[in-house]
């Protein structure tokens, strides 16, 4: 490792955050800037910035961090209240754009056999079809004040089971890369890996939440709990065969709930935002070949978009409408789901790895990033617009006057305070016991 590294990364990090300021004020996620400052300073276009092992390593430690803060951020007591019904929804929003990505592939490149490599490659593809990031569609439902009704509800707690089965998912299906191994081996080894995960972790979890106990808000909680996520990353790819970033999101999970988490959390961000989340990004711009894109390629990475956006509205819209959302609600639902990021490019990341996929797909995942980024907030304003959701806007009407008339009352004030703490939406205030009610089933 020569001294170029150091340009190398000085050359990252000022173009990536300059672009990625520039997405941000454009409406679109950071990590798309970050993505195009990686495809200008590679070989692509620029050639300033070659891919190289030292950039590898750094950007799988800037995956591995990634992980385990979706981890840290991850509300267990949200995930258990969202009930059977986001589940559900989830589960259809995982399955249906799996599939429908695997037949697109097989159709697509004429794949006949349900075994063998290019029908591994073909499953691969559905897998990254499956994550959901709802960052721009929760910033769209907060601009029209729908964010804490039914349908915003509903798309935030799927959202979340949605990464936690997407993660389950990845982690089978890069063990069927290893041919040696039969299904029954990786379903086998991956069942180990959640209950040792379960057993360990809970262990793990008391004794980090004794001692936050005994030193609260001290460094040395951060420094013990990235150890505990490098150990699980480790120990998941050397005993089990499951990928790293499967151990760094169960570390993640297992800290969660413990005082200190958010604090944690904060100091992760601070080593992925100054260094290694920038050059995970940029590197899959660096990776990206435009000289090899085909017609062929071209075309594949359309129908990609489309399978894979088409594919969760019908998932996940089909789903709610099942479990008795209206019709209009349903179709907000799925549109609420369509959006993709970073998830779909760490999934990338590893096939990329292991060789399930080239790095010539990652045009149709940026595309993917980039397009739904955008057709996401329209679509959910033309719903909202055309079918106006009754519900939150009788809660806000029926919130304001409330608190107009009982500025000064106790009762209210109390009221209003345990709907906070509680996270229950104002008809849980203003209607009484059957408000309450109607909140309770909103938010299961």
């Amino acid at each position: 490792m020569g001294y170029e590294v150091f340009l190398d990364l000085a050359l990252i990090i000022i173009f990536a955050k300059v672009f990625g300021i520039l997405a941000r004020k454009l409406k679109a996620p950071q990590v798309v800037g970050e993505i195009l400052a990686g495809l200008l300073l590679g070989p692509a276009i620029l050639g300033w910035v070659q891919a190289s092992e030292f950039l590898a390593t750094m950007a799988e430690i800037g995956v591995v961090l990634l992980m385990f803060s979706a981890g840290l951020e991850t509300n267990l007591r949200q995930l258990a209240r969202s009930g059977l019904v986001a589940t559900l929804i989830a589960c259809f929003g995982v399955a249906v754009p799996m599939a429908g990505g695997t037949a697109l592939y097989m159709l697509y490149y004429g794949v006949n056999s349900f075994s063998g490599p290019e029908f591994h490659e073909a499953i691969f593809i559905g897998c990254i079809m499956t994550a959901t990031s709802v960052g721009i569609t929760v910033e769209a439902l907060r601009e029209m004040g729908y964010l804490k009704g039914r349908v915003g509800t509903t798309i935030l707690s799927a959202a979340i089971i949605d990464d936690v089965i997407g993660i389950i998912v990845l982690t089978f299906v890069l063990g069927l890369k290893d041919e040696s191994l039969s299904p029954l081996t990786t379903v086998r080894n991956t069942v180990l890996f959640f209950a040792a995960a379960f057993l360990l972790g809970y262990v793990c979890y008391r004794l980090f939440r004794k001692y936050d106990q005994l030193h609260p808000h001290t460094r040395r909680i951060p420094i013990l709990g990235l150890a505990l996520c490098l150990l699980i990353a480790y120990s998941a790819e050397k005993f089990f065969g499951i990928a790293d970033i499967t151990g760094a999101f169960v570390a993640g999970i297992i800290l969660c709930n413990i005082r200190d988490s958010k604090y944690i959390a904060e100091k992760m961000d601070i080593n992925s935002y100054m260094l290694f989340g920038p050059v995970f990004f940029a590197s899959i711009g660096i990776k990206t070949s435009i000289d090899t894109m085909s017609v062929s390629l071209l075309v594949f990475s359309i129908l990609f978009v489309i399978v894979a956006m088409v594919t969760k509205v019908i998932g996940c819209g089909a789903m709610a409408k099942m479990c008795k959302f209206k019709n209009n609600e349903a179709l907000k639902i799925g549109c609420g789901m369509m959006t993709r990021g970073e998830v779909a490019l760490i999934i990338s990341q590893k096939g990329l790895k292991v060789g399930l996929m080239t790095s010539d797909y990652f045009t149709a995942v940026i595309l993917l990033i980039i397009v739904s980024s955008i057709v996401t907030p329209i679509t959910l304003k033309l719903c909202f617009n055309k079918w106006k959701d009754a519900e939150c806007e009788a809660d806000a009407t029926e919130s304001i006057a409330s608190e107009d008339e009982d500025t000064d009352s106790d009762d209210a004030t109390t009221a209003e305070t345990v709907a906070s703490e509680n996270m229950v939406a104002p008809a849980a205030i203003v209607g009484g016991k059957n408000g309450e009610n109607e909140c309770r089933n909103t938010l299961s």
